[in-house]
């Protein structure tokens, strides 16, 4: 059954009454207000919710077939203090859009900032696009897998006017898996990149 014929309103079955701007720092903040149908026909009451604006990013999965093993950076990250365990999380390469890029170009870019990897644009492959948080976040994930090899990978890359500090690992895709089943890896990205690879790895051999 296709996502078409299984969900039963589209864009057209709600009504955005009013947004307007709560917050503008380093992200937004907007306060929409609206209505929708109902699943028993009837219209909802006038809602109103906040959204955290966030543009879309690109994930990259950097997989070295040969090494059967991954490319992860480490990095600070500030969102991650109040879960209480460490705020330096394992992660895919990552970033924002700059103007007029396209997914595959951010991708090839920030590989190069932050884990020091030459990818060409020919060896990246789209995986998916997904919603990080939907219920309150507008931003979308690009997600990608690009063959690399990892055999002279690691140190310390990138960006100092964006106060990066980034440490390059290669791991094992079997031991990036048990990090995962150990709950050591905790960014969403990286953990439906990883689930991805263990159903489709073989596909690279």
């Amino acid at each position: 059954m296709s996502q078409q014929s299984l969900l039963r309103y589209s864009h057209g079955d709600f009504t955005l009454l009013a947004k307007k701007t709560c917050y503008q720092g380093f992200f937004k903040l907007d306060e929409y207000r609206f209505t929708h149908r109902c699943f028993n026909g009837s219209r909802s009451k006038e809602l109103t919710r906040e959204v955290f604006e966030r543009d879309d990013a690109v994930v990259l999965i950097p997989y070295d077939p040969i090494n059967d093993a991954v490319v992860l950076i480490e990095q600070f990250r500030p969102g991650a203090i109040r879960a209480g365990d460490t705020p330096w999380m394992l992660e895919f390469i990552a970033g924002m859009f700059q103007s007029g890029e396209s997914p595959v170009e951010v991708a090839v870019r920030e590989a190069k900032e932050e884990a020091n990897l030459d990818i060409d644009q020919s060896q990246v492959q789209k995986v998916m696009k997904y919603l990080s948080s939907p219920g309150g976040m507008s931003e979308a994930i690009h997600l990608y897998v690009a063959k690399v090899d990892s055999s002279s990978v690691g140190g310390v890359y990138g960006l100092e006017e964006e106060g990066e500090d980034i440490l390059v690992h290669v791991v094992g895709r079997e031991q990036a898996l048990t990090l995962l089943a150990q709950g050591k890896i905790a960014n969403a990205a990286t953990v439906i990149g990883l689930q991805w690879l263990a159903l489709n790895y073989q596909t690279f051999q």
